[in-house]
């Protein structure tokens, strides 16, 4: 391809030379905040060399090293040095004016691509310079309502006659040529780079690069592409050139932008001024797919200029050729291109209940050789019974792959219900076999389980245990909410074996021993007084406490009898008649 470059240009000398003057007079009065051109011009291109980079499209750049416009633009900038940049005019130069149309798409890019890539910094006034290079806005802005361009705009055959040598790549969808590939469009956008690049700006269902608003918005794209920040002027230089890769279509793009930012008015559609000169020294009639315009002859002195309908002695009167109304060709989708969706990694979401999943659900669209495609919708569905969905509670979402061809779902967020089920991804509008990835949600951890108090806890037989219980669930040393706690009576701190008898549990008119709890949000459980009720039977009994992920603690519980009162004793009654003293023994019978 780059031996067709300096062939190119074969006024780059003379054309150097203007625009290095015009980028020195613009520059003395451009605001300090917009970036100069290169001074290194000498007049001729140059490919990428090895401090840039790679242009991301296939061919090496965006359009194929297409010709360009070499218009420059006047001196007299629209705004008086010194004055404010960026400010909207009424009035001014007429090469200032740009159409409504035409002037919109570039600001919608704008504003869509530093919503959604703030770090690249684009300005509208980058793109309006590359559309006034490439098209002239658009032919002056001759598009319908819509922003299509009344007729298509196409570069000439690249052929390898002048020009790069493409092979067709899109069966002439986009171009008309099934042999050879042409930059289309008013952004003049090859097809291959269109095919990854190419957007539906306008929101009616299809990516044209007829139309000024898909086409401004993946220009935006293709020039933010490999992270570059077009602040700085290093990357700046290099997004221009993975558009041409031409050291002077740099110079002259700079200088449309300074101008631009120097300050522009709006006009009607298609009142536009018309740029002519062209970088491979052909007219505008080349543009559509029309022949190619015969040089201008300059008369002999005296001769008297023809009427528009008159000849010159011995020139023939061309037929009129009837024009045939311009053919759109049939749009090939990026979807028609993908023959199979590739898991990445294989990967396996897994999450526990009411948390993120990790592991992504990605996919890899591929075509019939391998290559990646962009620009292709994949429907991410939840298959399966389950609560689990994606963020904003959806259970199926559609995702465009980017530009190496990857999709990746939304944040999928687990419910309240345990088990597996399938995110499956397929192509929209395809039958392709789909790519499904096995999903888990498990049971919210703990790990740690640690009791909050020291206090005692007691009960007598027949009553309950009056303290508060609370402990506190810990995960990797994170509070742990919403983990379930399985809360059973034991009659040994060693032994898990459920007790048959003592503490118990009141579920209704049930007495049970084992019950399952929840911590809260803060990562605690706390046991009301009275819920462990005391039983029948005194003795030391245990509250065992355990969690998934192995948090377990043991805590006593004392049930006592009542305490029994001493018995109460009756006095022994006194034999003695009261005031007789001391019994007398009994005489003895005489004898």
């Amino acid at each position: 391809m780059a031996a067709h470059i300096g062939h190119r240009l074969r006024k780059g000398a003379t054309s150097g030379v203007v625009v290095a003057a015009a980028v020195a007079a613009l520059a003395a009065s451009q605001a300090p905040e917009a970036v100069s051109p290169p001074a290194d011009n000498t007049g001729g291109d140059r490919a990428i060399g090895a401090g840039d980079t790679v242009p991301p499209s296939g061919e090496g750049s965006a359009t194929g090293d297409s010709p360009y416009y070499t218009e420059l633009p006047p001196l007299n900038t629209p705004n008086k040095p010194g004055a404010s940049t960026n400010l909207p005019v009424i009035t001014g130069p007429a090469e200032a004016g740009i159409p409504a149309s035409v002037l919109a798409a570039y600001k919608r890019a704008e504003q869509a691509i530093r919503s959604t890539t703030p770090g690249c910094n684009l300005p509208w006034q980058l793109l309006a310079g590359i559309g006034k290079v490439e098209s002239g806005q658009a032919r002056g802005g001759r598009v319908d309502a819509n922003g299509t361009t009344l007729t298509p705009i196409l570069g000439p055959v690249l052929n390898g006659v002048g020009f790069a040598d493409i092979s067709d790549t899109d069966g002439g969808a986009y171009d008309g040529d099934k042999v050879h590939d042409r930059a289309v469009g008013p952004m003049q956008f090859i097809p291959s780079t269109w095919a990854t690049w190419g957007q539906d700006a306008n929101s009616d269902g299809k990516k044209d690069p007829n139309n000024i608003y898909d086409a401004a918005q993946a220009a935006g794209l293709y020039l933010c592409a490999n992270d570059r920040n077009l602040a700085l002027k290093a990357d700046l230089d290099r997004a221009i050139l993975s558009y041409n890769r031409s050291t002077e279509y740099l110079n002259l793009v700079m200088t449309w932008v300074t101008y631009y930012q120097r300050g522009t008015h709006q006009v009607p559609d298609g009142t536009g001024v018309l740029p002519v000169d062209r970088s491979d020294g052909r007219t505008p009639g080349n543009l559509p797919s029309t022949p190619l315009s015969p040089a201008p002859t300059t008369p002999a002195p005296g001769t008297p200029k023809p009427k528009p309908s008159e000849t010159r002695p011995g020139q023939v009167k061309p037929p009129t050729v009837p024009t045939k109304p311009p053919v759109t060709p049939p749009t090939v989708t990026p979807a028609a291109k993908v023959t199979r969706l590739t898991i990445v990694a294989n990967g396996k979401p897994t999450a526990t209940t009411g948390s993120a999943f990790t592991g992504t659900p990605r996919v890899v669209a591929l075509d019939a050789s391998g290559k990646t495609v962009a620009g292709v919708g994949v429907r991410f569905e939840i298959v399966g019974a389950t609560d689990s969905h994606f963020v904003g509670g959806a259970t199926a979402v559609t995702v465009t792959t980017n530009s190496a061809g990857l999709a990746a779902s939304p944040t999928l967020w687990a419910g309240e219900r345990t088990g597996t089920f399938t995110v499956r991804a397929t192509v929209v509008g395809r039958t392709l076999a789909a790519a499904d990835f096995a999903a888990t949600v498990t049971e919210r951890r703990a790990d740690t389980l640690v009791r909050v108090g020291e206090e005692a806890l007691s009960a007598t037989t027949g009553g309950a245990f009056t303290t508060q219980i609370k402990v506190k669930a810990t995960d990797k040393g994170a509070l742990a909410p919403g983990v379930l706690v399985t809360a059973q009576i034991v009659t040994s701190a060693t032994d898990p074996e459920e007790s048959a008898e003592g503490p118990y549990f009141k579920q209704g008119d049930k007495v049970v021993r084992t019950v399952t709890l929840t911590t809260g949000v803060d990562g605690l459980l706390t046991l009301a007084p009275d819920t462990v009720l005391a039983g029948d039977k005194a003795g030391t009994y245990y509250l065992r406490l355990t969690t998934p992920g192995g948090g377990e603690v043991f805590i006593a519980l004392k049930v006592e009898a009542p305490s029994t009162p001493p018995p109460t004793t009756e006095p022994t009654p006194d034999p003695t008649p009261s005031g007789t003293g001391s019994p007398e023994a009994t005489p003895s019978p005489t004898a």
